[in-house]
């Protein structure tokens, strides 16, 4: 479902991704791990299109994401290609990024009915469902100043979802909440990984969810990948010094 072929990243001198290829299958949740600018959320900001690659391929669905054909060769994506990949691709950031001036089911439906052409019957059906799923079908008419964290960071899962897509990226959705929120959200994450086929991305630094809900663990450093391996393999027994090392010292940190 994700294929990233050779790809490099630089922003001036720096590069912050060094011919990264790895594959992610569909259905499949991985996790990247790893200590800040090691280039994790630059994963994820390619994939969005928030950014472009300066070298190599990135593929997503079996259609190529970061190139489109032209003349039989690969030119990079205009626009139009971009903003058509977009509709394949959710995104849940840190902070919630709700509208506040809509209340909960509006914030939900404004991309369905704007972006998928969906009817306003649909979308709503959609939005009702999909807090239900989160836990928060009793909040429907709720504005986001009125919610938790937990709960906005969940509308904000749940307004990912209503677009159907089949990538969904998590970039450390806890890393905003109080503690005692994030096993809220996490338990959502859990659900939607177990009783969904889409395939999750998720940069996270909550290392006993990535332990336990991930079918594979990427250990980043320095953009590249030090360690691909199921979780049980990876927090038992890493094959990479720096793992074990940023394990240890996230662990005590916890």
């Amino acid at each position: 479902m994700i294929r990233f072929d050779h790809v490099v990243k630089r922003f001036g001198d720096h590069v912050v991704l060094d011919e990264l290829s790895f594959r992610v299958g569909r259905g499949e949740f991985v996790s990247l791990i790893g200590p800040s600018g090691s280039g994790k959320t630059t994963i994820l900001r390619l994939l969005m299109t928030l950014e472009r690659v300066d070298g190599g391929t990135i593929h997503v669905g079996g259609q190529c994401l970061s190139h489109r054909l032209k003349d039989g060769g690969l030119v990079p994506a205009d626009e139009r290609h971009l903003r058509a990949a977009r509709k394949r691709i959710g995104m849940v950031f840190q902070h919630f990024n709700l509208f506040p001036n809509m209340n909960v089911r509006q914030n939900i439906v404004e991309a369905p009915l704007r972006v998928l052409g969906l009817s306003k019957e649909e979308a709503d059906a959609r939005a009702a469902q999909l807090l239900q799923l989160v836990g928060l079908a009793d909040k429907m008419d709720a504005h986001p100043a009125r919610l938790s964290g937990g709960q906005q960071q969940r509308v904000a899962i749940a307004r990912a979802l209503a677009m159907r897509p089949q990538v969904l990226l998590l970039d450390e959705v806890t890393s905003a909440l109080d503690p005692e929120l994030v096993a809220e959200v996490l338990a959502v994450l859990k659900e939607i990984a177990a009783s969904t086929d889409i395939t999750i991305l998720c940069v996270t630094h909550e290392m006993e969810f990535a332990r336990h809900v991930s079918d594979r663990v990427l250990m980043f450093d320095h953009g590249r990948i030090l360690e691909d391996a199921p979780p049980e393999k990876l927090f038992t027994a890493p094959t990479q010094e720096r793992t074990r090392t940023f394990l240890k010292a996230v662990l005590e940190r916890g």
